[in-house]
């Protein structure tokens, strides 16, 4: 993926995308587990209120 960053025009929007992409994801699936332990449903609206700049790059910073 950093080889796309550098040889790819607008490959950044393309890392930044996945690397959303790929937090948000997780962090449903663990809402949602959490939400089955208590009987309730996560709206994705919660899940997307949560994600902050600093858990993306986080997150980046371990898939590369």
């Amino acid at each position: 993926m950093a080889v796309a960053v550098v040889l790819l025009p607008g490959g950044f929007p393309l890392v930044l995308a996945y690397v959303a992409t790929r937090t948000l994801l997780a962090r449903w699936r663990q809402a949602q587990v959490q939400a089955q332990a208590h009987g309730r449903e996560v709206p994705l609206r919660d899940v997307l209120a949560s994600l902050h700049f600093r858990d993306l790059v986080r997150e980046a910073r371990s898939a590369f």
